[in-house]
């Protein structure tokens, strides 16, 4: 055990685009626009968003997988969890998607094995099709999956825990670890929160920083210098 446990996001992190997005893109009925612009105003949570915005979808179980054998994943993220396991560093993909999605694009991969918190997708009542439920929502949290919650369960241990993400559904959770590797969005966000992190633009640079983050040079390349008492004349 190396003392880090690895909390990742999916959506625009490990995969290459955001899975709901895409379904609704080919699948949506009418009315998830208005979802998402409310959901983008704040007028509602991310969980009261795609619960509607999943009943509208209009796609049945072969279309569903057809269209997720055709949405791929970053690259080297086998790599990057190859070693994490090889230095005995737990990882746990942690998103505000779909579970079933997610299983089923990482085990084109093998590594659907991979522990997830995320939300459930399953089928609806006719006469619509797909219903969604949030099994690590928490209370007080309009998120599907409280990413702070799991941050906190991760770090129950006394071990230090590392996100990787890239957009609002981490910035919560961003100031609860200890140290991030972030993209696209969450790169300005910790950036004005004071939050310890470092850019990368995908998980080929992730390889080469996790090594450093494990045997801790990396933090100490974060460190603020300690001030430098000017010697009195």
């Amino acid at each position: 055990m190396t003392g880090w446990t690895i909390l990742c996001d999916f959506d625009g992190t490990i995969s290459v685009e955001d899975v709901i997005d895409s379904l609704l893109d080919r699948f949506g009925r009418p009315g998830w626009e208005t979802l998402e612009q409310d959901w983008r105003a704040g007028r509602i949570g991310s969980r009261e968003c795609m619960t509607g915005q999943v009943s509208l979808l209009d796609m049945n179980q072969a279309e569903l997988d057809k269209h997720l054998s055709s949405l791929w994943i970053d690259h080297h993220f086998p790599d990057f969890v190859k070693m994490a396991r090889a230095t005995g560093t737990p990882i746990q993909v942690v998103s505000d998607g779909l579970d079933y999605a997610i299983r089923k694009i990482l085990g084109r991969y093998g590594l659907d094995d991979l522990p997830l918190a995320a939300n459930h997708l399953a089928p609806a009542t006719p006469p619509q099709k797909w219903q969604l439920t949030s099994p690590f929502q928490a209370e007080g949290c309009r998120s599907g999956t409280c990413k702070c919650a799991v941050a906190a369960q991760a770090s129950k241990g006394g071990t230090k825990t590392l996100l990787i993400g890239d957009g609002a559904s981490d910035f919560c959770a961003a100031d609860r670890v200890d140290f991030v590797f972030a993209k696209h969005r969450l790169i300005e966000h910790c950036r004005a929160a004071g939050i310890p992190y470092v850019p990368i633009t995908g998980f080929e640079d992730a390889l080469e920083l996790l090594p450093r983050l494990l045997d801790g040079s990396l933090l100490a390349e974060q460190a603020p210098a300690s001030p430098v008492l000017a010697m009195a004349s």
